[in-house]
């Protein structure tokens, strides 16, 4: 089974740094819908892994972040794509979970679920968190410079991740991955 992971905010729909708290602000970034329907006509299952603090810090509750998920997965649908599954983290940061990234439960959640092994996955994120939480469990990250990446980018320099593939978006990552997992 060919399987891809993205986080949400920042890969798939524009990032807010006050949240993406109703489905009316959660708004797709320029060819992510695309994109994941291309990476679905090209075999790869499509699941989404994001941290969703909002939850705790009571900006939103669960039934809301459904409501979101549901908006997302139907764009998707209405482009041709397929989101298998969503998998979020609701705590905050210092609650110390093993499911927020950078930990890896809801990666090892996924891998689970789906009964694959990680190694080799393609993983696109838009943070360090994305990017350790990849590493960690043998995903290959990808850094797209939308959202918090272009920040994330310029904190890298000389740091073990200055060697990240790094893409434009989505869309290049998407193009990039089905091209690499010929």
């Amino acid at each position: 089974m060919k399987l891809v992971i993205l986080d949400r905010d920042g890969v798939i729909n524009q990032d807010s740094d006050t949240y993406i708290k109703s489905p009316e602000e959660w708004l797709p970034l320029d060819g992510s819908l695309e994109a994941i329907a291309r990476l679905g006509k090209a075999g790869f299952k499509i699941v989404v892994a994001t941290n969703q603090s909002g939850i705790a810090r009571k900006l939103f509750d669960e039934f809301t972040l459904a409501r979101i998920h549901q908006k997302m997965i139907s764009l998707a649908e209405s482009h041709g794509g397929l989101i298998d599954a969503v998998f979020y983290c609701p705590h905050g940061p210092d609650e110390g979970c093993n499911c927020r990234k950078p930990k890896t439960g809801m990666l090892e959640e996924i891998a689970a679920e789906f009964g694959v092994d990680l190694a080799g996955v393609p993983f696109v994120g838009d943070s360090l968190k994305d990017l350790q939480a990849a590493e960690r469990v043998g995903c290959i990250p990808y850094l797209v410079r939308t959202g918090k990446g272009k920040q994330t980018l310029t904190n890298l320099k000389g740091s073990d991740f200055s060697e990240v593939v790094q893409v434009a978006d989505l869309d290049e990552a998407s193009r990039l991955i089905i091209q690499q997992c010929r």
